[in-house]
């Protein structure tokens, strides 16, 4: 089993369920937990540094805004960070998101090992990751079908162009209006809509507040 574990998780609750657990029923007597994703980078490089590595990181994806200044504010920052200092390294994602577009994109992008959804079950499921990690398979949280994402969605430069005009807050009509005067097409409102809605679905967004602030996490706006 893993001998050393560095977690990176801004709930102090949640990081105190994991670490009870590790240490209860995997017996893994080497974790520190980290509530912000630039520390955690820093102990992840001190311990290399000393040729003492982690064997495995468990981060959370989002982190939520504080005063202290931040380089890395998100767990796919974190994973790309520590990648460039040890390959190896094997990662599980602790998280709350449940869209399978995204998941399939931190297997396939970030390569992590396992995906564990936050919920009544997590702990157990964590554990379970760990034992299949560690064994170099992967591991999804049951309850998640990723097969329903076939294929990776893709924002062109027309849905990223109404989107900055939707996070700026001009409202459909007026990017229409927009558009038809850079001679772009198409322009129409009910375009502009359809366009919208199918980027909720892609995304799991309830509204366009929700898609936008969903798509600034993960930096395509």
């Amino acid at each position: 089993m893993f001998k050393k574990i560095l977690i990176a998780e801004d709930f102090q609750d949640t990081n105190k369920g994991i670490v009870d657990a590790l240490e209860s029923r995997l017996q893994i007597d080497f974790i520190k937990e980290e509530l912000y994703c630039d520390k955690a980078y820093n102990r992840f490089k001190v311990a290399y540094e000393k040729g003492e590595p982690y064997d495995l990181l468990i981060t959370d994806l989002t982190f939520k805004e504080s005063h202290v200044n931040r380089r890395l504010t998100s767990g796919k920052e974190l994973i790309v960070a520590l990648r460039n200092i040890d390959k190896n390294i094997k990662v599980i994602v602790n998280s709350m998101i449940e869209n399978p577009i995204e998941i399939n994109q931190l297997f396939s992008e970030q390569r992590i090992n396992g995906y564990v959804c936050k919920g009544r079950h997590s702990l157990n499921e964590l554990i379970d990751a760990l034992q299949e990690v560690f064994q170099n398979r992967t591991f999804v949280s049951p309850q998640l079908n990723l097969n329903t994402a076939s294929s990776v969605f893709e924002m062109d430069k027309y849905d990223l162009m109404i989107l900055k005009d939707l996070a700026e807050g001009y409202t459909k009509k007026e990017i229409s209006e927009k558009l038809k005067k850079q001679n772009i097409s198409p322009n129409s409102e009910s375009t502009i809509d359809k366009k919208v809605s199918k980027l909720f679905d892609e995304f799991g967004a309830k509204n366009t507040h929700h898609l936008i602030a969903k798509l600034i996490k993960q930096g395509k706006i």
